[in-house]
């Protein structure tokens, strides 16, 4: 599997762990890499950017995604489908490196692994309603 597809499955666990425990940061990334046989230090990194950028741009990120998700309440979805596209939004918006369908992909293949059997089709859904209205790709 890929490092930065790796860096995103952990990322949605340790982002996870935020939702449902509330404890800080600090601490669930200590008992998380920990627990985690991880030692490339390149997946560690991505993951981290991941998290801190998720979290830096939460009520952005939470703001947008609930205004695209109409008739669902944020703290209504399920923690893996919300955090997915926390993830997603974050690579979309504030990436510069990663391709918006790359994103959407990515968040995609997550949804379907962690979420249940919809979680994929309303994750890309409401990902790619964000990019087609407010994602200006560059031209060449």
């Amino acid at each position: 599997m890929r490092r930065r597809t790796l860096a995103r499955e952990h990322a949605l666990k340790i982002l996870y762990q935020v939702d449902i425990t509330h404890r800080s940061l600090d601490l669930i990334l200590a008992d998380y890499w920990k627990m985690e046989e991880i030692k490339d230090e390149e997946i560690i990194f991505y993951a981290k950017t991941l998290v801190d950028g998720v979290l830096k741009y939460l009520i952005v990120i939470d703001d947008k995604i609930s205004r695209y998700a109409t008739n669902w309440q944020l703290k209504r979805m399920a923690i893996i489908d919300r955090n997915v596209m926390r993830i997603g939004l974050f690579e979309l918006q504030y990436t510069t490196d990663i391709p918006p369908k790359v994103a959407i992909n990515e968040a995609v293949e997550l949804a379907k692994k962690y979420g249940d059997l919809e979680s994929s089709k309303f994750v890309n859904g409401i990902l790619d309603k964000i990019h087609k209205k407010e994602i200006v790709e560059p031209r060449n």
